[in-house]
């Protein structure tokens, strides 16, 4: 059977470094291939080359069988190639509609916008993809999660043959999960080609026809899924064996952190309905608490409640080491002691077109200052102190941030909190859209930062991820605490029946 989309011997190379060496990749008709590989393993660079993004590379990309150049994304837009990136990729200040129209507005017969046109055809999309949103609406005004849907609204706007999906499930539901899928197998029906890049295992193996394996930049594996096991897949994306452990039981100590009591955040929208209501917890020194729940139960939320924003539509008390709190924004949550890495560190964890270096010193200007000065050479001890410790993958200190693979952009936001030595530090999907080996280098590095003594709150999607980390866990479901366990009673059942709304039961 003749591939839909070729590439035989890609070479791509970044200021000496290579990214990719000699990879060849065959996408066929009525298949879906996982692309599989740690961060920073060439994945999102090869999908950028096939898509027309990257432009400058060695080697051959032939579509039906014919050599072809990409010049810039719209010629393999036109050709019929579309992609669902990671990182979002949307415009915050323009309507859903806008959004997923964006270069390809539909028009009257008089050439006028036809506004109602696309706005039809959006709630139409959103419909099938069962997002209750409003076209209308602003991009701004929407969840991470909800704007995840809307970007696989956008891929499938057009007829595409192929389709290139980079972690789509990382920041939605499990029902908008199930949706897709569905409308994956539908594709694969119609005879689409899809290429499918995701670190959750389980997604492929359900999924996924064929399976290739990048590490280093180098393809080391290549098969059917049905021929290989995922303790295998594990070890071939490592190059060793990696293993993912439930959190031991452990005593913490006793002493409470933060007090949280009677919390409730109004919803301008629906005051009848807040978005945050009767929230009691507290936090104690050295503790890992996990929070989880479903996409819209509120767990976001309540981390930018705890880190100063929200304020005025804010109530309840918030007490950190015995002091009353009522953070008016950020900047007196971090001086207090509060540190939060955000869900969307694109938009909110890093600053992209700064050097690593001068994202690591963001939070502690203080400590990079000599007569008045910022130093270059104290920057560069904070740079070397962290990328050791944090094992960043990264060329040298002057490196852009928006260059490093998502993991290591993460552990860069994650360096620049640590060296606050934060009293509460907040993780929110600390490992979205990173590969196993780097999850677990973070699950190392909590473990450690609570045996120091810093508090931590970690707010995940994924029940796996809790479970390795958490020393108690709370379950939260629109909008309210719904269930607490120690580690040792909690397990995935009992956590996924705390998280499903009450009208569903």
């Amino acid at each position: 059977m003749l591939p839909l989309l070729e590439v035989r011997n890609i070479t791509k190379k970044f200021s000496g470094v290579t990214a990719l060496n000699e990879v060849t990749l065959q996408l066929e008709p009525g298949k879906v291939t996982a692309l599989i590989g740690e961060n920073g393993a060439g994945k999102s660079t090869l999908l950028k080359i096939m898509s027309g993004i990257y432009m400058d590379y060695e080697g051959d990309i032939l579509y039906k069988g014919q050599n072809t150049k990409f010049s810039k994304p719209k010629d393999a837009h036109d050709l019929g190639i579309s992609i669902i990136h990671q990182e979002l990729n949307l415009i915050p200040h323009l309507t859903v509609a806008q959004n997923i129209f964006l270069g390809r507005e539909l028009v009257t017969k008089l050439g006028f916008l036809d506004r109602k046109g696309m706005i039809k055809k959006s709630k139409s999309l959103l419909e099938k993809l069962k997002l209750n949103v409003d076209p209308q609406a602003l991009i701004s005004s929407l969840k991470v999660g909800q704007q995840q849907v809307i970007e696989i609204a956008k891929a499938l706007l057009t007829e595409s043959e192929v389709l290139f999906m980079d972690e789509p499930t990382s920041a939605i539901g499990e029902g908008e999960v199930e949706v897709l899928f569905k409308i994956i197998n539908q594709l694969r029906e119609e005879g689409k080609a899809i290429v499918y890049i995701s670190h959750k295992l389980d997604e492929l193996f359900t999924l996924a026809d064929n399976f290739v394996v990048l590490r280093d930049g180098n393809e080391v594996g290549n098969g059917s899924m049905k021929n290989i096991s995922r303790d295998q897949l594990i070890n071939m994306m490592a190059g060793r064996e990696v293993k993912i452990s439930k959190k031991a039981i452990r005593k913490t100590n006793e002493k409470q952190v933060l007090h949280v009591q009677n919390l409730e955040l109004q919803n301008p929208e629906n005051p009848q309905r807040p978005i945050l209501r009767d929230i009691n917890f507290s936090l104690y020194k050295g503790e890992v608490l996990g929070i989880y729940g479903l996409m819209g139960a509120g767990r976001t939320e309540l981390s930018e409640c705890l880190f100063g924003l929200h304020h005025k539509t804010l109530s309840g008390l918030i007490k950190l080491e015995d002091v009353e709190c009522n953070f008016k924004n950020p900047i007196e949550a971090i001086n207090a002691g509060m540190a939060l890495v955000p869900e969307d560190r694109k938009s909110d964890g890093i600053v992209p077109g700064m050097s690593v270096a001068k994202n690591i010193s963001l939070t502690v200007q203080n400590k990079i200052e000599k007569f008045g000065f910022l130093n270059a050479g104290l920057e560069s001890k904070l740079y070397d102190k962290h990328v050791g410790a944090l094992k960043i993958k990264v060329s040298s200190e002057e490196q852009l941030i928006k260059n490093l693979s998502g993991g290591n952009q993460q552990k860069v936001v994650l360096a620049k909190w640590i060296e606050r030595n934060p009293t509460v530090l907040m993780l929110d999907e600390p490992t979205r859209g990173i590969d196993i080996n780097a999850k677990n280098e973070i699950y190392e590095l909590i473990a450690r930062l609570s045996e120091k003594g810093i508090s931590l709150i970690v707010i995940s999607s994924e029940i796996p991820e809790i479970l390795s980390v958490s020393d108690r866990i709370l379950v939260m479901s629109e909008g309210r605490l719904t269930a607490e366990f120690s580690s040792d009673e909690a397990t995935e059942h009992n956590i996924m029946q705390a998280c499903i709304p009450e009208t569903i039961n």
